[in-house]
Order: structure tokens, then sequence, then C-alpha cells
């Protein structure tokens, strides 16, 4: 079989590039080695800035978020049981961010595919990218106990930190830079309505906390832990307990509990790899870098790699290989400042185990100086709701 670019991976990456090459005209495959339901399955992030609602938009698949998508136009910042507003809207002329879950959104692109009837093969085993260094690339793997091969013109690397298109990168090129925290998050979801309307972000002596949602009776919780501690370890009564504790009274009084839907630790970790292009292979999204979840960047950098990826494959059918050429460095450009957004609301607001007094104290000036900084704060919600982009 022969497509224009082969796609390694069914995540929102792989998906929404595929639907955005699709309405250019540009055929493509994708490989994914997981099952639907697995990818379906995975609890991820849930903050959509306006460059991923643009691009939705753009791919044809915004109707449901829309519907369904809550908006929000700031977040709590809560330190010695006081929550000070961070006011996004107003702070950036307007700019906002929506809450919509990650699994809706990749819901929305699987069934867009399989309504336009494109190839999608799932549960593929010994993927292998092959001739990326050449004009003839191949991905090949193994469907129902035979092998197959697929030849295109690019692939798509989409397939996340541990795939295959990464690690298939040429050594000698490839560099990698990267920070792992000391500390997991422990994320529970409920059937029970947010305890705030907006997202707190609770820096506190027991921990960080963070009260989320996926919509008005579906929340998400996280709290600070050790990489030592197992979700066994966690009922849901200690969960709920903790939580309490590490909220200002208001908030700890009006949360509402219940049993959990699902309960996973998350390692912390910053990561970059570059460059993001090898020839005919390009890495996007979580396959180039990985960032802590405090800043809310991780879809939406890999919406931001396929905005510019999807725009340069469209540009080189059309006849210059500039974009393509580009690629790399204008996605490194964003990807660092996430990066440097991202380590730096993790610095804020947690307990770290080799933190010494000068360290507490330092946090505790910085989020003072925050809240009553409106150029600080302004620095803040520009970074959250998405820098603008210089093509």
């Amino acid at each position: 079989m022969r497509v224009q670019v082969a796609i390694v991976g069914a995540g929102p990456a792989g998906l929404l590039l595929g639907q955005l090459l699709y309405r250019a005209g540009i055929d493509t495959m994708v490989i994914e080695q997981r099952s639907q339901d697995y990818v379906l399955g995975r609890i991820r992030a849930g903050i959509i800035e306006q460059v991923a609602i643009d691009l939705l938009d753009e791919a044809g698949v915004g109707s449901r978020m829309h519907a369904e998508g809550l908006i929000h136009a700031g977040i709590e910042l809560c330190f010695n049981d006081v929550r000070h507003r961070i006011d996004l809207k107003g702070l950036t002329g307007g700019q906002q961010v929506m809450v919509y879950g990650q699994t809706e959104l990749t819901k929305d692109l699987m069934d867009a595919r399989e309504a336009a009837s494109l190839p999608t093969v799932y549960e593929a085993e010994d993927v292998s990218i092959h001739d990326f260094d050449g004009e003839q690339p191949r991905v090949r793997y193994v469907k129902d106990g035979l092998a197959r091969e697929v030849s295109c013109d690019f692939i798509a690397g989409c397939d996340g930190f541990h795939g295959v298109c990464r690690a298939s990168a040429p050594a000698g090129i490839l560099r990698t830079y990267e920070r792992v925290y000391p500390l997991g998050w422990l994320g529970l979801l409920s059937e029970t309505p947010p305890v705030s309307e907006e997202l707190i972000y609770s820096s506190h002596e027991r921990g960080f906390a963070l009260c989320s949602m996926r919509s008005r009776t579906r929340s998400r919780y996280y709290l600070q832990c050790s990489l030592a501690d197992t979700v066994e370890q966690w009922t849901d009564r200690m969960f709920w307990d903790e939580l309490k504790r590490r909220l200002d009274p208001e908030a700890a009084e009006s949360l509402v509990t219940g049993p959990s839907i699902e309960k996973s630790i998350a390692p912390l970790r910053s990561f970059v790899a570059e460059p993001m292009r090898f020839g005919r292979l390009f890495l996007a999204g979580d396959a180039a870098h990985i960032v802590p979840p405090t800043g809310a960047k991780g879809l939406n950098l890999a919406a931001s790699d396929v905005r510019y990826l999807s725009r340069a494959l469209i540009e080189f059918y059309s006849g210059s290989s500039d974009g393509i050429d580009g690629y790399s460095g204008r996605c490194l450009q964003r990807i660092w400042k996430a990066e440097r957004f991202s380590w730096w609301m993790t610095m804020l607001l947690h307990r770290f185990p080799d933190a010494d007094g000068f360290d507490r104290r330092i946090q505790e000036a910085e989020l003072d100086y925050l809240v009553h900084s409106v150029a600080a704060q302004t620095a803040l919600a520009e970074n959250y709701v998405g820098l603008p982009f210089r093509d």
C-alpha cells in the first residue's frame, strides 16, 4: 500500500494531523500499536488553548467541543488558606481556555476518521520505520499474523514518548534534554460536581493539590505524592481527606466526594528531543517532548506541532519545501517556552523533598509577588492561555 503521509500513532496528535491533511486532499494512513479501546481509555489532560480549539474547528471536529466544553476565563491560586484569582481573560485582552477532556477530543477525531473511511490500523505489532533518510520511506508492521508494508513520501512520528519513531532517529544527530522531578501526581476521577467553577492550584505545606474537572458533573483532582507510593495505598477516603487538608476552608467545606472512577499516579518529567526532523521523518507531540502537567501544556504543545507540520506538508505538495525545512526550529522555539513555563509552575507550587528553609521562603516570596503584581500575573496569564505563533 502507498500513501503520501504515514502517521505512526493514533493519539490526538496523529489523528488531528490526519484529519487536517485529509481536508487538504493529502492521503494518509494511521498505524497504532494499541487497541482503539486502549487509546480511548487513557485519562489525560483537559485544558485546551485557543490554538487547539482553532485547529479542531479547522479540522471540522469542533461542534461537540463547543457544545460541551467549559470556557474558563481565570484560574485560582491558593496558599496560606486563601485563594487568589488570576484573570486570564482580562490580563490577555480576551484570551481564554476551554475544559474538554482529551478522551472526548480523541473520540471526536476517531469518529471523523471513521466517517470518512480513512485507513487506520489498530493493534499493529512489530511496527518499524525504514529509509526515511531517502525519498521512499516505509513503515512495516504485522497485523493478524501477516507482515505488511506501507510506502510513503513522509512519516509523521506521533507515537508518544515510548514509541518507535524517536527510537529510530540517528543516535549521532538526536540530542535529548531531561529533568526528572522527585515527586508524582496521584489523580482521581469522580462523578461529582467540581468544587469550583475554575481550576484551583494549591500550594500547601503538605504538598501541591489541583482541583480540575471534565464537565459540570465530573471532577478530576490531583495530589502531590511520593514516587514510592502506589495507587493501592490510597483509598478513596484517604484521598478526599488529604485533599481537604490542602485546600482553603471554604473549598474543603464545599467539596463533594464520591467513589473514584479511576485513580493513577503519574511521574513528573521535562523532556525535549532535538531536532524534530530526520530526513522525511518528523516527530510531533510526546514523541518529541514531555512537560510536567502543572502548566497544562502537553496536549497543547502536540497541537502546536501538528499546526506547523500540517501546514508544512500542505506547502510541500503545493511546491514549497520551506515549511518542512523550518519545521523543527519553529516547533522548538515554542516548545522551550512551554517547557520553561511548566518548569516554573512546578517549582513554584510543589514541596520538594530536598528543599530547605531558603527554598521555601523563595516560594513564599514568589507567590506573594505574583498575586500583588499585575505584571507578574500578566506573564503567567499569557503563558497559560498560550503564547502567539511566530510564523
